[in-house]
């Protein structure tokens, strides 16, 4: 008996109980569901109503940010996903994305935010066989969306990249001169035309950005960006009015925040881009009062 428990992995005791359970043993976890669970449900319901695309981590995320809101208990996530599996509610596994011959090794996120910014474009097809170009500049740590453009027409044009790098930098930092001269921050980008022109890297470099490019047919070394663009197409622009270029410039703003306030990332410990943000300033608060206890002990 030994051996063969050895060989199948299993232990001696578990064998030895299941050989002599009784007849009629019933195992008490199946069959049972457990009190709120049609509470949980309902919560769940809500928060994808009007997020289909949402998984069970982040219908999850959010039924805790509205639980801990009003004070009430933090759902585990694999107590979300068994309510959801039971009611038909769990999305369909993505397809394996085929592996590229030109691997990347290399890490795109950072530690710190206002260290590393990255950037990228989308366009966005109307029904009216208008098109919609956005840009974007995002944080590498905090994911947040610092600034965008958008408009209609194809291409990506110098210019919208040159404002939307002047307000990113007013955003963060008070002001267009207001960047440390020691500071080192990044703009990572692929080789667009509208990023690798004179005048947007000097552009950058007055701001006080070190501009830098992706190698050729390196779509992972800009991975954040990319990822980005997947994520907004899907979870956004899936579910807006894409009647014309009109409707759709009248949503964006909303996406954007949607994104920025509410939309949930593993990376951040499943907050907003905000939320982690207001969690780090926190942090950074409590720190020197802490440094100052401990110097008084």
């Amino acid at each position: 008996m030994k051996t063969v428990c050895r060989a199948l992995g299993v232990a001696r005791s578990h064998v030895h109980e299941r050989h002599h359970r009784s007849e009629d043993w019933r195992d008490g976890r199946k069959g049972r569901a457990p009190a709120g669970d049609a509470l949980l449900l309902a919560e769940i319901r809500q928060q994808i109503t009007d997020l289909p695309s949402y998984g069970y981590r982040r219908a999850c995320a959010l039924v805790n940010r509205q639980r801990s809101a009003l004070g009430g208990t933090r759902v585990n996530p694999k107590r979300a996903y068994r309510v959801m599996a039971q009611a038909g509610l769990l999305l369909p596994k993505a397809p394996r994305r085929r592996q590229s011959s030109r691997t990347h090794e290399g890490t795109v996120a950072v530690g710190h935010s206002d260290t590393r910014w990255c950037s990228d474009g989308l366009e966005i097809k109307c029904d009216s066989g208008q098109t919609v170009t956005t840009t974007f500049a995002k944080d590498c740590c905090d994911r947040e969306v610092i600034a965008w453009r958008a408009w209609e027409g194809k291409g990506l044009p110098g210019e919208p990249v040159r404002e939307m790098l002047i307000e990113a930098v007013e955003k963060r930092f008070g002001s267009v001169e207001a960047v440390p001269a020691d500071h080192w921050l990044e703009f990572l980008s692929d080789n667009g035309s509208a990023y690798i022109a004179a005048d947007t890297r000097a552009m950058a470099r007055s701001l006080g950005l070190k501009p830098i490019n992706t190698p050729v047919c390196s779509p992972q070394s800009n991975g954040m960006a990319e990822s980005f663009v997947n994520t907004f197409k899907r979870d956004y622009v899936a579910r807006m009015d894409l009647s014309d270029a009109a409707t759709v410039l009248a949503q964006l703003p909303a996406a954007f925040e949607h994104f920025n306030e509410v939309h949930p990332h593993s990376s951040l410990k499943m907050r907003s881009p905000r939320e982690f943000r207001r969690h780090q300033a926190a942090q950074a608060r409590r720190s020197p009062v802490k440094d100052a206890a401990l110097r008084c002990e």
